[in-house]
């Protein structure tokens, strides 16, 4: 399964950062933390978002996913919001790719003298 690279953020008084989750366990995960940061019990937030307690749990354990609505209402019920921005490892990446530029400007700067005993064979030969 793919990997995401998305950060979402839930935010009010608390911001949960996912980085590099399965697709799969993104929202079960996010529902988890919701419940760890706020204190609320799985019954209390399916009560106060106005989801049923078993479908709560199923979202949570990953075996079923939530709608975007319905990761935002449960959310909102507990007093957060979602919201989804860049990936945090943009910024990661820009780095690396500024360390493969300089890594590849000193290679060109080693000497370099082509091998004259380097041969090719011929391409009737690699057709065979």
């Amino acid at each position: 399964m793919p990997r995401g690279l998305a950060r979402l953020i839930i935010s009010g008084y608390a911001k949960i950062c996912v980085v590099d989750e399965s697709i799969d366990q993104l929202a079960a995960r996010l529902i988890r933390q919701i419940r760890e940061v706020t204190g609320l019990k799985q019954v209390e937030l399916a009560r106060r978002s106005g989801i049923q307690s078993s479908v709560l749990s199923a979202y949570e354990h990953g075996e079923r996913q939530p709608s975007v609505a319905a990761l935002a209402r449960i959310a909102g019920a507990a007093g957060l919001e979602v919201r989804v921005g860049p990936s945090l490892d943009k910024m990661e990446m820009l780095r690396a790719g500024e360390i493969l530029v300089k890594a590849i400007e000193l290679a060109e700067q080693l000497p370099y003298e082509p091998s004259k005993d380097l041969a090719y064979p011929p391409l009737a030969r690699l057709a065979a």
